[in-house]
C-alpha cells in the first residue's frame, strides 16, 4: 500500500488527522496504519500522543460508537459486542461499561425484532429444525444464549 513511499513525522500526523477524524478509530488501527506507512516506533509514539492529545484518538469515545453502531444497524448481541472489541485491544473495563450503557427493554425489543424477522425467512417444516436454525442464527449475532433460547421457545412452540 504504502511500499514505495516515506513520509515525515508532520506528512504523517495530517494524514492520520483526516484518516481519524473521517470516523472513529482506536488505537489498534491508528498503529496498524502507521505501521503499514513504515514508520519508525518513535515516531509512532510521537503521533499517537499528538493525536490523543488533539483529541483525534479516542478509545471511550470509539467504543461507544462502535457499540452504539454495531447494536443499532447490524443488530449484534452483547457477546459479540464484546468479542469485537476485545480483538480490537480495548479494556475490559472499558467494554463493560459502554455494553451496559445498552438499555435493556431497547436490547430485548432489538432481540424480539430481529428473532421475528430471522423466524419469517426460515422456510424449514420440522419444529426441531426450525428451532436449530433460530437459535444458531441468533447465537452467531452474538445474543445470550438464555435470551435466545428463552426466545426461540415463546416463537416456536
Amino acid at each position: 500500500m504504502y511500499q514505495n513511499t516515506t513520509y515525515t513525522v508532520e506528512e504523517a500526523i495530517k494524514k492520520l488527522e483526516y484518516y481519524c477524524a473521517y470516523q472513529e478509530r482506536c488505537h489498534k488501527e491508528v498503529r496498524q496504519k502507521l505501521l503499514g506507512m513504515r514508520m519508525i516506533p518513535e515516531a509512532i509514539d510521537h503521533i499517537m500522543v499528538h493525536l490523543i492529545e488533539q483529541n483525534f484518538l479516542n478509545e471511550t469515545r470509539y467504543a461507544k460508537a462502535f457499540v452504539q453502531g454495531k447494536f443499532r444497524i447490524k443488530q449484534w448481541g452483547k457477546r459479540r459486542l464484546t468479542l469485537e472489541l476485545m480483538k480490537k485491544d480495548i479494556s475490559k473495563s472499558l467494554i463493560h461499561d459502554v455494553i451496559n450503557d445498552i438499555h435493556d427493554n431497547d436490547y430485548h425489543q432489538t432481540l424480539h425484532n430481529l428473532a421475528q424477522k430471522a423466524l419469517a425467512g426460515i422456510t424449514e417444516k420440522n419444529r426441531l429444525k426450525k428451532k436449530k436454525k433460530l437459535s444458531d442464527y441468533l447465537l452467531y449475532r452474538g445474543w445470550e444464549p438464555h435470551l435466545v433460547y428463552e426466545k426461540v421457545n415463546a416463537l416456536i412452540t
